[in-house]
């Protein structure tokens, strides 16, 4: 017999009531979720995980007393392995940057389809990092404007290694692309995608989208 998994315990924090109200109803719609508790800050929040012990925070980055950013670097310090999943209504640069050298495992802006939030939130539970492909496209461009390259011959001869089509994907990836416009583009299914994507992924290596489209950038192809 399978065993079946625990769900996945989140503590939602935001400032706004009716945002936790809504984030608590997509959630709690998903039989492996289940919602621990809620807070209105950052302060509130270092008290609340450690009498809830999430799997998952869900956190608004500005927030009156203690900001999501700072709360998430003390949250951090106290447990490593603490998943944080950001949630704003901008996307600007510097905060996503911000938010994911503070050790946030990802970055969603709030009118992310609930489907998409959901499996944000165990994508992340699960150690994978995730990043709105909203945000990817501004996120690759302020790192590409930071980060130093790991150098165009290595670069490619990463690139080599993957098969045309995996080529033509990852250029997709780097433009910003979702999974769904990727396989609206060259005409294949999701689960397709995110095959090759998975390949893509091991074969560079890399650990997310972005760092595909760094490499691709490295390259003098991105």
């Amino acid at each position: 017999m399978e065993e079946l998994k625990s769900p996945v315990r989140v503590l939602l924090v935001d400032d706004e009531t009716l945002v936790r109200v809504g984030l608590r109803l997509i959630l709690e719609g998903d039989p492996g979720i289940s919602i621990v508790g809620e807070c209105g800050d950052g302060r509130q929040a270092l008290d609340a995980v450690s009498a809830t012990a999430p799997d998952v925070v869900l956190m608004d980055i500005r927030m009156p007393v203690l900001d999501g950013l700072e709360t998430c670097k003390v949250l951090l310090e106290r447990d490593p392995g603490l998943r944080i999943l950001m949630l704003t209504t901008f996307d600007a640069d510097d905060m996503v940057i911000r938010a994911l050298t503070s050790g946030a495992a990802g970055f969603l802006l709030k009118d992310t389809p609930p489907a998409e939030l959901v499996a944000a939130v165990h994508q992340v539970a699960s150690g994978r990092p995730m990043l709105s492909p909203s945000v990817t496209r501004q996120l690759i461009d302020a790192l590409t404007r930071r980060a130093p390259d790991p150098g165009q011959a290595e670069a490619r001869q990463r690139i080599a290694r993957l098969t045309e089509r995996e080529s033509e994907i990852a250029r997709a990836i780097s433009e910003g692309m979702t999974n769904a416009e990727i396989a609206a583009l060259h005409f294949i299914s999701l689960s397709t995608v995110k095959t090759h994507i998975g390949r893509i992924l091991e074969k560079l290596p890399a650990d997310n989208r972005v760092q595909i489209a760094l490499c691709l950038h490295a390259a003098g192809i991105g």
